[in-house]
């Protein structure tokens, strides 16, 4: 180590140093942080003078502090980074040992940040306050410039001489310096930071220290893979401190994985928890009905090597026994080291919940012949968290599914264009995994005549779709049997009440809750929630029978040219439409009646009136009049008519637009029921 000129520590003598070289990343402030740590920890083990009267806040300022100046370096510099750490005894009488650090670039001329940055100051030089917090806290530093590097030192007094002197670290320090030995040091350094090659970054292996035996890294203690201690902390053996970090993990993991309804994305964050917490390197199989397991995620702790890692794998995908149940087995360590690393322990452990196997996940840490017993039920409790976030995301992604082909088989394909009139329609169902339960059509009757329909069936789920189903076909037929707007309605309502219905109704949700379940395995391996399947039968939300629905049924009938349509309608249970002039003047057109499907001997009437050309009709569901805001709704107040009345002379499509985005600023929560709405202009 080249010593600090300037320093004003007078003759001293090297008591042990190290240094590592680091390459320009992001992740360089962590690996040196993690450098400092090690090397500590390896003077105490080795009983290097004075290493053990290095106190924690020394060692936690001086990780903050190299911490601080190799992300100065990285930012501003822009170049690698050479990071030496060491330990000097002064030669005067009374003078107490000193830590220095010093961090290296290679950017000599670039200005060494430390002031605040001025108003005018150009972009590349703005920022950067870890020279004030170095001034603040180390005992002196400086800066020497060299004709091809500029480095930046620190200097720290440790405790003063005496064994066991108050602060410091002693005995506990020492168990620290046990459980992370020198070839540790250098490779948690390398495992950090990428190197230029793809690998790992350069370690120098700490001076003065000798060769490293093959026998001395036989195995990590499982406290430094399952509960690293942070700083330099002592690290405690005890196995309540090894149960404490798998806890914290286990929930981290179950909070990250909860939700997560894409299995791509459950793969995903599963190789990031893993990496490099547990393993330096892993890769998930996912298993498919219809052909070969596909590899799903590859994940590295060096970027560099996940594409070579992927192509190995892709080549060699593990065969865990049949009778390796969710458990972990060891896993031949691959032999191509440009992809893997130069040796380590591998397992492999089958992803599988209530009974259905799911995957295959397959991680290695470098360095080890075997994994501590700990690590490999910390691990086989993590694959059992992420076999069930994968079983939830199938299960979403198939309910989802049958609810896409159910809405496009309910409503129609295409709008239908009707002379003499513009229309538009808005559909927006509230979930993916339940069919909505909002429905719309728009067809010709015959003899000119032109249907409208807009109607909402309550709940949703398989039993909605089923109504909707039913009542789609009816109101055509009937219609095209020459039935008046009130007759349709009646009619409608009395097929509602029949018992036969009912049972089509219940037994198409039966049928659809099973289709899932074979798909998904037996019921009650998990859970949904938020519109998806609850309970430990698999029933979807929204169940009860769902035969009353609210319509708006409406007829249009050319008037000839120029002249407009005439429009009967009648409304059941349904918000009443509106109807814009083209001065802006909104009213109120129809009667409020009885739900159809509620009781079945009512009659429905109808109401008939023109629309002259430029006048609008609006027809929505109450997914837009009731959409809340705290204790209002949108159309308290006849919020509804004064967003319309907005709308004088713009087309059914803007109209449309305008409205939706009236509901949209109404609230800052998207609505929470399905919204549909049908605009009709007279041209």
């Amino acid at each position: 180590m080249v010593l600090p000129v300037g320093g004003a520590v007078g003759p001293v003598r090297t008591s042990a140093s190290a240094r590592v070289s680091l390459p320009c990343s992001p992740l360089a402030a962590s690996a040196a942080r993690r450098f400092v740590r090690a090397a500590l920890a390896d003077w105490a083990a080795l009983e290097v003078p004075a290493a053990d009267r290095v106190t924690d806040q020394v060692a936690d300022e001086a990780v903050l502090l190299v911490s601080e100046l190799v992300t100065n370096a990285v930012v501003h510099a822009g170049t690698a980074v050479e990071v030496s750490c060491a330990l000097d005894v002064s030669d005067r009488e009374g003078e107490p040992p000193s830590l220095v650090v010093e961090v290296t670039d290679h950017h000599p001329t670039r200005v060494v940040r430390g002031d605040p940055p001025d108003a005018d100051e150009p972009p590349e030089y703005a920022g950067g306050h870890g020279l004030r917090l170095v001034a603040e806290i180390a005992e002196s530093w400086g800066t020497t410039y060299r004709r091809a590097t500029k480095s930046v030192w620190f200097q720290m007094a440790v405790a003063p001489t005496g064994p066991a002197a108050a602060g410091g670290m002693g005995s506990a320090f020492m168990d620290a310096a046990a459980a992370v030995d020198a070839v540790d040091a250098v490779d948690a350094a390398n495992a950090t930071a990428a190197g230029p090659d793809g690998g790992f970054g350069t370690g120098v292996v700490p001076e003065g220290l000798g060769p490293v035996g093959d026998g001395r890294k036989e195995a990590v203690e499982a406290v430094e893979i399952v509960a690293p201690a942070q700083g330099i902390v002592p690290v405690r053996r005890d196995p309540e401190w090894i149960q404490r970090g798998a806890l914290s993990f286990l929930a981290e993991a179950s909070d990250l994985l909860a939700g997560q309804f894409d299995e791509d994305m459950v793969t995903s964050l599963a190789g990031q928890l893993l990496v490099p917490r547990l393993a330096d390197w892993c890769a998930i199989w996912l298993d498919s009905t219809s052909g070969p397991p596909r590899l799903a995620r590859v994940w590295h702790a060096s970027e560099g090597r996940i594409e070579g890692l992927r192509q190995v794998l892709e080549k060699e995908p593990p065969h865990v026994p049949a009778a390796v149940r969710g458990g972990a087995m060891e896993w031949p360590w691959p032999a191509d080291p440009a992809a893997y690393g130069p040796g380590g322990a591998a397992l492999a452990c089958r992803l599988v919940a209530g009974g259905r196997a799911l995957g295959t996940l397959l991680l290695g840490r470098a360095g080890l012949v075997r994994m501590p017993p700990e690590v490999v039920g910390l691990i086989e409790d993590f694959a059992r968290r992420v076999a069930l976030a994968l079983a939830s995301a199938r299960r979403y992604t198939r309910q989802a599914t049958i609810s896409r082909v159910l809405q496009r088989g309910l409503l129609p394909s295409v709008i239908p264009r009707i002379p003499g009139v513009e229309s538009a329609v808005v559909y927006e169902p509230t979930g993916e995994i339940s069919a909505g339960g909002d429905f719309y059509d728009v067809f010709p009757a015959g003899d000119g005549r032109w249907c409208f329909v807009l109607g909402d069936v309550c709940g949703n789920g398989p039993e909605a779709a089923v109504v909707t189903g039913l009542v789609r076909p009816w109101l055509r037929l009937l219609a095209r049997e020459g039935y008046g707007v009130g007759e349709v309605l009646d009619r409608l309502n009395q097929l509602l009440g029949e018992e036969a219905v009912e049972q089509a109704v219940e037994g198409a949700a039966e049928a659809v809750v099973a289709g899932v379940e074979a798909v998904g395995g037996p019921a009650g391996v998990v859970e949904l929630v938020d519109g998806g399947l609850v309970g430990g039968a698999g029933l979807p939300a929204g169940g009860g029978v769902a035969r009353f629905l609210s319509l708006l049924y409406g007829e249009l009938e050319p008037l000839g040219d120029g002249l407009g349509v005439r429009c009967t309608l009648a409304s059941a249970g349904h918000p009443l439409p509106l109807v814009l002039r083209p001065d802006g003047e909104v009213r109120t057109v129809a009667a409020p009646q009885i739900l159809l499907g509620v009781v079945d001997d009512v009659s429905y009437e109808s109401e008939s009136f023109d629309l002259t050309p430029g006048e609008t009709l609006l027809c929505v569901t109450d997914g837009v009049t009731e959409h809340r805001s705290g204790d209002r709704q949108f159309d308290d107040e006849d919020g509804l008519a004064a967003a319309f009345a907005l709308c004088a002379g713009l087309s059914a499509r803007q109209v449309a637009e305008r409205v939706r985005r009236a509901v949209d600023e109404f609230a800052a929560d998207p609505p929470d029921d399905d919204l549909a709405m049908l605009v009709l202009k007279v041209l």
